[in-house]
């Protein structure tokens, strides 16, 4: 079962000019600069494939959410880590459409870089304009298309749907490993699979965790999103943060696991035994770890508890295959980073168990924590609402629009 669109292996993309749709979004400190450089290298194999076959590469991104032309998303520093990267002139334009662009690629040799402006300087961008996206080809004079931005292929986009109008279009290599790596791993896993869903709010990822009641072997539920399962079990959760308007949803998922493992629901779906709470969310915060019976009216529930820790770790120690979606607790403060900390040290030390972490705050938490770069992990996943989707089955514009394999 092969990956179901062209990649660039498949078509003659020797020595043209190659339109490629990175994603770099990457995440800035207090002071703007880079924090994690994840995104870009994961586009590297890709580039480097395309550099060997003498081509012109062009990369296109967007960074953050900018109203206009705010200097603090520009791509340049980007331009700068990429060069470092590849070890490799990447030559920088500070715009994404016009003459400049032109006459850029134009006057560049062989196997030369150049990435273009922030799309997102645009509006049409967002709003899958066709027009733009015509612009973009023109300025370019692409021959090819490569859609090797994961994070954000869930949207349809300029420069994830309309180029594809416009231009040729195939995978690059790390949308394909993506693809292959996650929809493997729901389709056809190793077992026991064990699927980790964390994070905020259960209304965030329904249709993966629906989904995961019909392929996981067990599922645990750890962070904010477990206050609103213990609530609706009927446990007092204090001042925790919770969803009040999700009874009809768990109302469904239980009763879909109910027709799945009968009474053995709750060793099924795994929620806390206990949690760490404290009187307020400020890095100040002492960590008190209590059963669930003895949660204050003012405790602020911040983590999975001791024991559940344990009970997580021994579940997870016997996985085949581990999908994590969702740190299990306030992971920005240290003191409640205990769960997601402990979880990654098992995945870390299990090389015979295949884990599969989704991006986002997931990824972000792995990489800051992992002195490997993401190393000791089989797979991060650079995309959050991408990898939620390919997860729950979605179909996805930026993949499904380009070029078809040959059966």
């Amino acid at each position: 079962m092969g990956f179901f669109k062209l990649t660039i292996r498949d078509v003659p993309i020797d020595n043209h000019i190659v339109l490629v749709r990175a994603d770099y979004n990457v995440p800035l400190d207090k002071d703007g600069k880079i924090s994690d450089d994840l995104r870009i290298k994961a586009n590297l194999p890709t580039l480097k494939y395309l550099h060997d076959h003498g081509c012109k590469i062009v990369v296109i991104s967007h960074l953050g959410r900018p109203e206009g032309r705010d200097p603090k998303y520009s791509l340049e520093q980007v331009a700068v880590r990429l060069s470092k990267l590849m070890d490799h002139h990447v030559e920088f334009v500070d715009d994404c459409i016009g003459d400049r662009v032109t006459q850029t690629i134009k006057k560049s040799g062989a196997h030369s870089i150049t990435l273009l402006e922030n799309l997102r300087y645009y509006k049409e961008e967002e709003a899958d304009d066709e027009a733009f996206a015509k612009n973009i080809a023109k300025s370019t004079g692409a021959r090819y298309f490569v859609q090797d931005g994961f994070g954000v292929v869930h949207r349809a986009h300029a420069s994830t749907h309309a180029i594809t109008l416009c231009i040729p279009s195939v995978a690059g290599l790390l949308l394909e490993r993506e693809y292959e790596t996650i929809t493997g791993a729901m389709q056809h896993p190793q077992r026991p699979l064990v699927a980790i869903m964390g994070g905020a709010k259960i209304s965030d990822k329904i249709a993966v965790i629906e989904r995961f009641v019909h392929v996981a072997d067990n599922i645990i539920i750890g962070g904010a999103m477990a206050n609103t399962f213990l609530a609706y079990k009927g446990v007092e959760m204090g001042a925790s943060m919770l969803e009040s308007d999700q009874t009809d949803t768990l109302d469904r998922i239980y009763h879909a696991a109910h027709e799945k493992v009968g009474d053995e629901v709750d060793t099924f779906i795994i929620l806390p035994q206990d949690v760490a709470v404290a009187k307020e969310i400020a890095p100040k915060a002492t960590r008190r770890s209590v059963g669930l019976e003895t949660i204050e009216s003012d405790d602020i529930a911040l983590d999975i508890g001791d024991r559940t820790i344990e009970h997580i770790v021994a579940t997870v120690a016997k996985a085949k295959t581990v999908i994590w979606n969702g740190t299990l607790g306030y992971a920005e403060l240290p003191e409640f980073a205990h769960g997601s900390a402990r979880l990654a040290l098992a995945l870390a030390t299990q090389p015979q168990t295949a884990s599969i972490i989704g991006g986002g705050d997931t990824a972000d938490f792995v990489l800051k924590w992992d002195n490997n770069g993401g190393k000791s992990f089989t797979h991060v996943s650079t995309g959050g609402g991408a990898s939620l989707e390919l997860m729950a089955g979605d179909t996805l514009p930026g993949i499904e629009s380009l070029l078809d394999a040959r059966k």
